[in-house]
């Protein structure tokens, strides 16, 4: 029997707030919208929280993300703070569900629309300080959402999915196929966030204050992290912003320089970003809240758009964005990067691989190869 949600009411959240000792909750506490009963807003004191909750049957995914935000929050990287109780907990147990706290910087969540190239260049910034950061953070952490996991969602979902959607299903059968085939895994590794999306920032004054939705974080490929980053933040009106890019990219790049094999992989990650959202939209719409329905069917025709767009099945300023990918490379400035005189990495860039050494540029798979596999 599917576990019941967990409604806390203006009492409720006041009680919990007590038990953290945090005072007299605002008048402006209550569900953030379209989050359903999964994430609750409060204010005390003019300082922002957010009450997120949890199934108890991920306790010790939960325990994993607090553990990786505790280290983040020892080196100043900006991200949610936990906050534990009176008595010391890292999260409250109600009703089969675990409730945890956060408190929040000041800002405001970005519109992926109206973005600034400012604030998309300071998200470059963090991402490549979050990569640099989680070099010293030694715990392993299982990617729970690789290829291989994400064909299993599929395989599970596609069985549910409407026989009038077969245009969407041929679509995701054949990204499955593709990826299964063409994509790297020897590639630099480390600890991602695995889902960067709008909903997870707050932006002030054009820089992003807070990166937050660490539930997806794990050690996987720095590309993918970036590969999210511009589904979510270099998607404007229908097409890929190549102004965008170059801002995302020079942010980033100030820390932490792509290597070859990086930039050559650059296209598929976007593709398997795109699928790997729309994938577990998909998932989600199936097991959501009323409440949450109309955020996750949005989210998924977004991303099932992109996808669209990188299988060249319309236009979308894809030539552009393959252009700056094949060109992005700098091999100078990546030689510094690796002993250690590059802004930002004094201790060069001794990353781990899985498989061997970097790829080289005879193995790049070329745009002919690509488009062979959308015809």
């Amino acid at each position: 029997m599917p576990l019941q949600s967990l409604v806390l009411d203006k009492k409720a959240l006041g009680d919990i707030a007590a038990e953290y000792g945090l005072g007299k909750i605002g008048p402006g506490c209550g569900p953030i919208p379209a989050w359903g009963n999964k994430r609750y807003a409060l204010e005390v004191a003019k300082t922002n929280y957010e009450l997120q909750v949890r199934s108890l049957e991920d306790e010790f995914d939960l325990r994993r993300e607090l553990d990786l935000l505790l280290f983040l929050e020892k080196h100043s990287f900006p991200s949610p703070r936990p906050v534990s109780d009176r008595r010391g907990r890292q999260f409250l147990e109600r009703e089969g569900h675990s409730l945890v706290l956060y408190k929040m910087a000041q800002g405001k969540e970005p519109n992926g629309e109206t973005v600034s190239f400012k604030a998309v260049h300071s998200l470059g910034r963090v991402l490549g300080q979050l990569h640099m950061t989680g070099r010293g953070y030694k715990k392993a952490i299982d990617n729970r959402f690789g290829f291989d996991r994400i064909f299993e969602s599929y395989a599970a979902v596609r069985r549910r999915i409407p026989p009038y959607f077969k245009k969407i299903v041929r679509t995701l059968d054949e990204e499955i196929e593709y990826l299964g085939n063409y994509l790297e895994t020897k590639l630099p590794k480390g600890i991602i966030h695995g889902t960067v999306h709008c909903y997870g920032m707050l932006v002030r004054a054009d820089q992003v204050v807070s990166l937050g939705d660490f539930d997806a974080a794990c050690r996987g490929k720095y590309v993918f992290d970036l590969a999210t980053a511009v589904n979510a933040m270099c998607f404007v009106s229908g097409g890929y912003s190549l102004e965008r890019f170059e801002a995302l990219m020079a942010g980033y790049e100030s820390l932490r320089t792509l290597s070859l094999a990086e930039w050559d992989s650059f296209p598929n990650e976007l593709r398997f970003a795109a699928l790997r959202f729309a994938v577990t939209r998909l998932c989600e719409f199936f097991e959501g809240e009323p409440d949450e329905v109309q955020r996750i069917n949005q989210d998924f025709r977004e991303y099932l758009d992109r996808l669209r767009v990188l299988r060249r099945e319309k236009e979308g300023g894809m030539e552009g964005l393959l252009m700056a990918m094949a060109t992005g490379y700098d091999y100078r400035k990546y030689q510094r990067v690796k002993s250690g005189e590059f802004e930002g990495d004094e201790e060069g860039v001794e990353e781990s691989f899985e498989g061997g050494d970097i790829d080289g540029p005879d193995e790049i798979i070329d745009e002919v190869e690509l488009e062979d596999a959308e015809d």
